[in-house]
């Protein structure tokens, strides 16, 4: 599916996800409210908290009523290889179709690096 089809949660989710495996929220650290979220992306809060929903019902974070949630020990860990599986499965095959048809060796991307 590509980001522009992706429902609006679901890019939040991507964006939160590489936050946390980036370690720019680090476990044990608490992710910014909803509302603060909300303003920061000009999502509608009900957008956000639907995100925030999915990482609680996955374990990726932990809720403290009246405080707020925290990114949950070992959810960056987590995260990257869900992340990983996911691009090996779902998009590498579709890049890797692509550099075929435009004659590009993988060896041509790592001569760059």
């Amino acid at each position: 599916m590509s980001n522009q089809s992706k429902p609006v949660y679901l890019k939040l989710r991507d964006m939160i996800a590489a936050a946390i495996i980036d370690g720019q929220y680090r476990e044990g650290e608490m992710l910014p409210s909803v509302r603060a979220l909300a303003a920061e992306q000009g999502a509608n809060p009900l957008t956000v908290a639907k995100a925030y929903q999915q990482f609680q019902n996955d374990g990726l974070v932990e809720v403290q009523r009246g405080v707020g949630m925290y990114v949950a020990k070992g959810a960056s860990a987590t995260l990257r290889e869900r992340e990983r599986e996911a691009f090996l499965k779902e998009e590498w095959p579709e890049i890797r179709t692509r550099m075929d048809r435009l004659g590009i060796a993988p060896s041509e991307l790592l001569a760059d690096a």
